[in-house]
């Protein structure tokens, strides 16, 4: 089973019906239990990192997210949800993450040129930049939909892959059984459903450096 965990933010019914859709037995829950006796994780998000930071230290579910991080269980964040996995965020000020993956969340007008767009919103490809289990049913230059105005950065060692909007911007990391995808798979079609297919064959470790 599949613990999409609900904390007041994200597209958590479209990310369940995008699992039912490939088979998964996903339910949405802030449920401690549920989410312990769950094979793999979900931690989705949209909006502001501030709020959510807060409303996952409210929820208790903070401290849930590590304590199955830690023990192993593969965990998959989504847009926000990856930016959360990070030490800290730098929008609209300094905000601590979960520091689970290594790096910092900065503005994506920090690097990009000033005529193009924010947020990015769209499809773009993906390049990868380091071997992952997470894109076994996909190639290289596939599409995958973003939104966002912040991008993981300070993370090489942990970047799976990037996609270029002016510049080169994280679009999925990993620490471990931790991993992340700036994008949406819940929206990106075909490569999406692949990729959390691909997630849902991922077994439980305990290497989070």
């Amino acid at each position: 089973m599949v613990a999409i965990i609900d904390y007041g933010v994200g597209n958590l019914f479209s990310l369940r019906s995008s699992l039912a859709e490939i088979g998964a037995d996903a339910v949405v829950t802030s449920d401690e239990k549920v989410i312990a006796s769950s094979d793999r994780i979900i931690l989705p998000g949209v909006g502001a990192f501030e709020d959510a930071a807060r409303k996952l230290r409210e929820s208790g579910m903070a401290d849930v997210v590590r304590r199955e991080a830690a023990l192993g269980k593969p965990l998959l964040g989504i847009c926000l949800g990856m930016q959360l996995m990070f030490d800290k965020s730098y929008e609209y000020g300094e905000h601590e993450g979960l520091g689970l993956i290594h790096g910092v969340v900065r503005p994506i007008a920090d690097v990009i040129p000033d005529d193009y767009k924010i947020p990015h919103i769209g499809w773009n490809a993906l390049r990868f930049t380091a071997d992952s289990p997470l894109f076994k049913y996909i190639s290289e230059g596939d599409y995958v939909y973003f939104v966002h105005s912040f991008y993981a950065a300070d993370c090489d060692e942990s970047t799976l892959a990037v996609t270029e909007y002016g510049a080169d911007l994280t679009a999925a990391a990993a620490n471990g059984n931790v991993y992340g995808c700036q994008f949406h798979p819940e929206k990106s079609g075909t490569v999406g459903l692949r990729i959390l297919k691909a997630f849902l064959e991922l077994h439980r470790t305990g290497d989070l450096k």
